[in-house]
């Protein structure tokens, strides 16, 4: 039982990660001219932006400006990691 839980925390870190990584590479491709990226684009971004805007808000209160790029996704993306490791270890230490 303890694996599988442990393997589906890891499984839902993975495609969350995957998604923000995705809506971070298809950030640079976005025009008006391929309604393919963009749709692409505003699909992952409606599914992560539930990540995305806690650390962008984040950012923000600590008055961390970045110009014209935005951390929030690399931000996002180290959190989900963390959490993603200590889900692992609590489930381990219930389970084992």
């Amino acid at each position: 039982m303890g694996f599988i839980v442990i393997r589906a925390i890891a499984w839902f870190a993975n495609i969350i990660e995957l998604m923000l990584i995705g809506r971070a590479i298809l950030s640079w491709f976005v025009n008006s001219g391929n309604q393919t990226v963009y749709r692409a684009y505003m699909f992952l971004g409606s599914l992560t932006e539930i990540v995305v805007a806690p650390c962008r808000l984040l950012l923000q209160k600590l008055n961390i400006n970045t110009g014209m790029f935005d951390f929030s996704v690399l931000l996002a993306l180290i959190l989900v990691q963390a959490i993603e490791g200590i889900l692992i270890r609590l489930a381990y230490i219930i389970f084992f």
